[in-house]
């Protein structure tokens, strides 16, 4: 008999985006290893990215508990549709370019919504859960955040019914880079960190995506911490064929703070001075991109150079990932951002196409990279590096022998790393 298992998820498909891949493929592969989920999740979600072909992939035999939450985003499409949208999927514009409507929401989804706009449906949650818990004797509870306040019901569902209960950072809580840019007061800084210990502190088990999440949380607890990582699912996607330009592809949210310019630089330096590598270049960006680095890629003239092709399914952006000839990843240059791993990586390690990051120092993406021979990691400002390693990757591609020699993918599986899971469940 499988042991039953409670996953309590805001992110479930219909929802795109990165937060609903860990797990929909945990879920996937849970019942291989003698274990049942279920997922618990809402009835009327507000998704700022929707993807129903993600549908498709969760199975009929799952047993999915709904209930109905309600959440301001309703309210504050009142005031800005946009903002509102902006806002509740990340993209927050530079301090300087804030509009007055910008500030208040952020003012208001920082302060009022402790520790987020997701906090209403944690009292109906416990009740609805409490019950069904008992009345099916389930053990063990999974909450993933964020939202971080789904990590709430775990907290009392645990204090309530001592069940065993799991909480996963998908990403951290008061250290994350978006949570400065929420303008909390002194008291409201000081709530998030004492929810925060709370759940680190009463969770049996937690769960992070990074060895850096391990150490900075390792510091707040004595509860035991574990990596699991995101991955790469196998999938039976035909490979494309290759484009015909040289494309450096970024696929996904390209936020403000995401602006390398150097790299931007570096390529502007290569189009006019290689005559081929102008006729042939094409920067891909798929997913949202926001205006701020939109503006900065016009400044430098690449404006010609871009192909923007905005949101995609899950399924055009692993044939994207095949096809471009370089692969993109940019994250936000500051010690906050050394712990985030984005889930596209693992993607994006598996299609076969080499890969440029740029990113903090002594991140864990560059020791992924390095370990698995998928690409090469550069700082901020290394801009002659990034430029010697584009124009040798130009020159493989047009020599036909741009290819990837990956070594130890097999750890960063789906399945692999379920396998993990469910030793602690």
């Amino acid at each position: 008999m499988k042991k039953q298992t409670l996953i309590i998820t805001y992110y479930w498909p219909p929802a795109g985006g990165p937060g609903v891949q860990r797990w929909l493929k945990f879920v996937k592969y849970l019942p291989e290893f003698g274990i049942e989920p279920i997922v618990y999740c809402p009835e009327n979600p507000s998704y700022p990215i929707v993807d129903e072909s993600l549908l498709n992939e969760v199975s009929s035999e799952i047993k999915i508990l709904k209930q109905p939450i309600s959440e301001p985003y309703r309210f504050a499409n009142l005031l800005s549709k946009k903002d509102s949208k902006q806002i509740s999927s990340g993209v927050i514009p530079k301090k300087k370019k804030q509009s007055v409507v910008q500030r208040l929401l952020l003012y208001v989804r920082g302060n009022f919504f402790i520790p987020d706009a997701r906090k209403g449906w944690v009292k109906p949650s416990v009740q609805f859960l409490a019950k069904y818990i008992q009345e099916n004797n389930i053990e063990t509870i999974i909450t993933t955040g964020p939202p971080h306040s789904l990590h709430l019901i775990g907290l009392q569902l645990k204090a309530q019914l001592g069940v065993k209960w799991i909480a996963d950072f998908r990403d951290p809580w008061t250290t994350i880079g978006y949570h400065k840019a929420l303008k909390l007061s002194p008291s409201s800084a000081e709530k998030h960190k004492t929810l925060e210990a709370q759940a680190l502190q009463t969770a049996d088990e937690i769960i992070v995506t990074s060895e850096n999440t391990k150490k900075e949380f390792l510091s707040k607890t004595k509860q035991p911490v574990t990596v699991i990582t995101n991955g790469y699912d196998a999938h039976k996607i035909e490979r494309p064929e290759k484009d015909k330009k040289f494309t450096l592809a970024h696929i996904g949210s390209l936020l403000s703070e995401r602006n390398p310019k150097q790299l931007w630089a570096s390529i502007k330096e290569l189009i006019d001075e290689n005559e081929n590598f102008r006729s042939e270049f094409e920067l891909k960006l798929i997913g949202v991109v926001s205006e701020d680095v939109l503006h900065t890629l016009k400044a430098f003239g690449l404006e010609s150079h871009i192909n923007s092709v905005g949101y995609v399914t899950h399924k055009d952006a692993i044939k994207a990932q095949m096809a471009s000839r370089v692969l993109l990843m940019v994250e936000i240059d500051s010690d906050d951002t050394k712990v985030i791993i984005p889930g596209k990586l693992f993607e994006y390690m598996a299609s076969g196409t080499p890969i440029i990051a740029v990113g903090p120092t002594d991140s864990d993406v560059e020791t992924i990279l390095k370990s698995t021979n998928t690409g090469q990691y550069f700082y901020y400002s290394d801009k002659e590096q990034m430029k010697s390693q584009i124009l040798s990757y130009f020159d493989a591609y047009k020599s036909n022998t741009l290819t990837v020699n990956a070594i130890g993918l097999e750890q960063y599986s789906r399945k692999s790393l379920t396998k993990v899971l469910s030793r602690i469940i």
